[in-house]
Parts: C-alpha cells; structure tokens; sequence
C-alpha cells in the first residue's frame, strides 16, 4: 500500500509567517534538508523522530520543538500509524540569528502552556479575518520561545501601562472597520507589539483583538435590529466575510446573526419582540 500524504499548505496575511503546513503521514520520511525559515511544530498524534546537527531528537505529543534555519535536518515517522503535524515556517522578524545555537542544542521544548498557545495559533490562522488574533498570540509566543532559548537572561517583569492601554483602545475604536495590524499600532504609539498586548489585557481585561471584534459585533446588531441582511452586515462592520461574522456573533449574542435579525425586531410601539430560545 502506498503512503499515506495528506498534506495542507498556505500564506497567512500575518507577518512574519511565510507558510503554515499541516501534514498527515504514515510511511514517508524527509531527506537530510534546510529551510530558510524557523521551523515551529507541534505533533498531534504519533511521533517524528529526526537528526538535528547529528544529533537525534523525537516529537511526543506535548513537545512544541523549533528547528533553526539554515541547520539540516531529516524526519521520519516515530510510531507505525505515522505521525500528523502542524508546522509554522517563521521569517527573521520573528526569531533572531542570534538563537539558532540555543535551538540547536534545545529544538524540542517542553511547555504545556507553550503548546496550548501553539495549537490555538494554529487554528486562528486558519480562519481568514482572524488575523490580529493571529499576530497577537504569535507575538506572545515569540516571546516564551526567547525565554526557553535564553534561560540565563533576566525575564522582563509585565508592566501596566494604562496610558498606552487607553491610547490603543482609542486606535482601535477609530479603526472598527478597517482593523488594526499590530505593527501599525506599534509604529503609531511607539511601543513593542508584545507590551501593547499585555498592556492592554491587563488594563481591560480582554485582549486586543477581542476587543476589536466585540465592538463589529456591536455595530452588526445595530445594522441587524434596522433589518439589513448579514451578508451586507459583515461587509459594513469590517468582517471577512458572513461566515465570519456568523463565528463571532454567534459566540457573542449566543445566536447566529440571521436568527437574531429575524426575532429582534422593534415593534412599532416599541415592545420588543421576545427572542426564541438559543
């Protein structure tokens, strides 16, 4: 029987990110290679094994392991069912020269919560719209990854900055519509990208990005209860498309925006009609 390769691949509109690649193989195995990218993954089921340096590495299932550019490396499948990954090639904007030594000598991270983030990533990125979310928790992973590669620095303490909070929140609240890229807000208010979004989820208590898209959805109920159809709806609010304005209302109000257009309504006297159960 021929093996198995069930393969996707695709360019995030997120900086920094050159691919994302989701593979599942059973039988195949990767030659001695280089990237010109990190190579950030995580295995969800089975297990890789692979020579890094002439040093042989594994992938259990809670490992997040990072290969440095430029560094060969081969990988096979570790169990007979073969393995299925989920991969992120990082450009230097993301990761410096200056850690692929530490890479090297440590690619396979043990952190649960680096894994969680890891895999959350993963799914923000496959959601077109979704892309400031994707860009924040890549910034905060960026972060943790210097922290493993760098064990002898000093970690730099979380600092509120409500000033900063508030001047972000007001960029954000100018810019509904249209959205914000992280590195436009940086530019703007002359702060790094990972201070913004800890300054701000410390101030509001909610990250940047669910801020934004609690405030579409607020527009979208209002264009909704005035009877306009969702697809217009998203379109007015600064959504990717329907879907994706379906995703977050839906998570938000508990009902999808179809639903809610059709059942909130206004009477003429102002009485409003009663909403069916979610």
């Amino acid at each position: 029987m021929a093996a198995e390769r069930d393969v996707t691949a695709w360019r995030p509109r997120v900086p920094g990110v050159v691919e994302v690649f989701h593979a599942h193989f059973t039988e195949y195995a990767y030659p001695m290679h280089v990237h010109e990218a990190w190579t950030l993954l995580i295995v969800d089921d089975g297990a890789v094994r692979y020579d890094l340096d002439r040093h042989e590495h594994g992938t259990p299932h809670d490992t997040v392991s990072l290969l440095p550019p430029h560094v060969p490396h081969n990988g096979s499948p570790a169990t007979p069912h073969g393995f299925r990954k989920r991969v992120l090639y990082l450009d230097g904007s993301r990761l410096g020269a200056d850690l692929i030594g530490p890479a090297v000598d440590s690619p396979d991270l043990r952190d649960p919560v680096l894994r969680l983030r890891v895999g959350q990533l993963h799914t923000a990125l496959a959601r077109p719209g979704d892309e400031l979310e994707a860009d924040s928790r890549l910034t905060l992973i960026g972060d943790r990854l210097r922290a493993h590669l760098r064990p002898g620095a000093v970690a730099e303490t979380p600092r509120r900055d409500p000033a900063l909070a508030r001047r972000l929140r007001e960029l954000l609240d100018e810019r509904v519509v249209e959205g914000l890229t992280l590195d436009e807000a940086a530019a703007l208010l002359h702060a790094h990208r990972a201070h913004l979004v800890r300054a701000f989820s410390s101030a509001y208590g909610i990250a940047p990005h669910q801020y934004l898209m609690s405030r579409r959805v607020g527009r979208a109920r209002r264009l909704l209860l005035d009877g306009r159809p969702p697809g217009e709806v998203a379109a007015l609010t600064g959504f990717y498309d329907q879907s994706h304005l379906t995703r977050h209302f839906r998570r938000l109000v508990g009902v999808p925006p179809g639903r809610y257009g059709r059942h909130a309504r206004v009477r003429r006297d102002g009485e409003p009609a009663a909403h069916p159960r979610a």
